[in-house]
């Protein structure tokens, strides 16, 4: 291990930001580096457990207290191998993971955990710097073809470990740029576009072939896909999002949160867009849902000057600290203030949204809500809601943001035309372990399988999904598997 007391003498410290009065100027990223000096010390905090739960709290399986004590000892090139050896992209997980691999953590029991996702972060960035990410695709290639169906991070992470297996990889995105959620849903403040544009140059290099602005279904049919290639990967992700069909939802003013965050991610990179402007400028802005994207469009908002932020939940607000209900290492529903929330958000918690009010012209106006009570289990968790007497009222905003979450993937096109099987929620349906659907040739991976779900649960599913497409295609996979310790055994001992 790094250091055997560094946990003890150092406390936990994060990278400076940009003072907020500056960043809501710009949609550059904010966040800064360590220092030399910060990012040892930081490194030193791992205590190099005997049993890592850090492992387990990483849905890829990341082998943290090593590459820790790498860092530590400044071998970037044996850091950014142990760190590659189980992501295929720390500069995305390192911006925008909400690090469960930190809830599990066991200094995390009675001291805040060790940075992990900021060590990964300067990890990759470094090497990068060091012109230590290169291509890897074998000279020997097997003759086989792949087609892969998105270009978010499961599919760009099946693309990358099918080509490092040495099959001709061809990804088929029905945007104008490669990346889905990763482009064109996380703001440019919490990930610069560059960033994956430097992957995908890497990719390229590996042959990876992109196919931008088909959708499959339209441009091209399912069944030519199939047709033309050794095996297809499905990776188009949870598209639909969740409605909230009450009075009034027809007036002018009520977005989905990806029709707003889309739009100003091109606006952003000056890529143009046929559809009305979507402006949060001089509005009374509510966002309605709680969660990341909820946030994103909180930081979009006060980025485009909205005169006004209130951001509703209809959950009660949760606690600050993990109760008995939620023990270590398990990952903690508490409090969460984002960066956005920062610079300038009003919070509503356990509050419901009845009706959308509209002017004479069909613009909106306000909203009727009324505060609600839980009624909870013996387990903390909530059952149902009664509306508190007397609470109703009218809250005015010119602009609503809807961001409820998403449901399932569009049927219509790829999953339709191939006969994709469906589960009970209506995601393509293939077991874990597993991920071939019910049409021969045909995988799927991520939030089209699993449903809504975090990046770095894309990039494991497209790894996943990746080994079980070539052991079909060879009848035996070298990718590596998931278990993390195993495949760092096998790597370096």
């Amino acid at each position: 291990m790094g250091k055997v007391t560094g946990f003890q003498e150092f406390n936990r410290e994060l990278p400076q930001k940009t003072p907020i009065a500056e960043r809501v100027k710009t949609y550059n990223e904010f966040v800064g580096l360590y220092s030399d000096e910060k990012l040892n010390q930081q490194s030193a905090r791992c205590m190099n457990c005997g049993i890592p739960f850090c492992h387990s709290g990483c849905p890829l399986g990341n082998v943290i207290p090593e590459f820790n004590d790498a860092v530590y000892r400044k071998n970037w090139d044996e850091a950014y191998q142990i760190l590659a050896s189980t992501n295929n992209f720390p500069e995305f997980t390192g911006r925008i993971c909400p690090a469960p691999c930190e809830s599990a953590c066991v200094l995390g029991i009675n001291k805040p955990a060790v940075a992990i996702e900021e060590i990964e972060k300067h990890i990759i960035e470094i090497a990068y710097e060091k012109n230590l990410v290169k291509a890897e695709a074998p000279f020997i290639k097997t003759g086989k073809s792949v087609a892969v169906v998105g270009s978010g991070p499961a599919g760009l992470a099946a693309a990358a470990q099918l080509s490092k297996a040495g099959h001709a990889v061809t990804v088929f995105e029905r945007d104008d740029k490669p990346g889905g959620l990763l482009r064109y849903g996380i703001p440019d403040f919490k990930l610069e576009k560059w960033v994956i544009d430097r992957r995908i140059k890497i990719m390229e290099e590996d042959g990876v072939v992109f196919k931008c602005n088909t959708e499959i279904g339209k441009t091209i049919a399912a069944e030519e896909l199939v047709r033309n290639h050794d095996a297809v990967v499905l990776a188009g992700g949870s598209t639909i999002p969740r409605n909230l069909p009450i009075p009034g939802r027809e007036l002018k003013g009520i977005y989905f949160a990806m029709e707003f965050l889309k739009q100003q991610n091109k606006r952003v990179s000056h890529t143009a867009f046929d559809a009305e402007d979507i402006l949060a400028t001089d509005k009374d802005v509510v966002v309605i849902g709680g969660g990341d994207t909820g946030s994103d469009c909180v930081g979009t908002s006060n980025r485009q000057g909205a005169r006004s932020i209130k951001q509703f939940e209809v959950m009660m607000q949760p606690p600050e600290q993990r109760t008995p209900h939620m023990p270590w290492p398990t990952y903690p529903m508490v409090l969460k203030t984002t960066s956005s929330h920062e610079e300038g958000c009003e919070r509503f918690w356990g509050i419901n949204t009845k009706e959308f009010l509209g002017d004479e012209n069909g613009e909106l106006r306000a909203l009727r809500v009324t505060d609600v009570s839980w009624e909870i289990d013996v387990m903390g968790r909530p059952m149902k809601f009664t509306e508190v007497e007397g609470s109703e009222r009218e809250i005015p905003c010119q602009r609503v943001f809807l961001a409820m979450g998403f449901l399932h993937p569009q049927f219509e096109g790829a999953l339709e035309e191939l006969g994709v099987n469906l589960d009970e929620r209506k995601n393509a349906k293939a077991k874990e372990g597993i991920y071939r659907t019910n049409v021969s040739k045909v995988f799927t991976a991520g939030d089209m399988r699993r449903g809504q779900s975090l990046v770095v649960w894309a990039i494991s599913e497209g790894r996943e999904t990746a080994r079980k497409v070539d052991e079909f295609l060879m009848g035996h996979s070298n990718l590596e598997s998931k278990d993390a310790v195993n495949q760092f055994e096998q790597v370096f001992y």
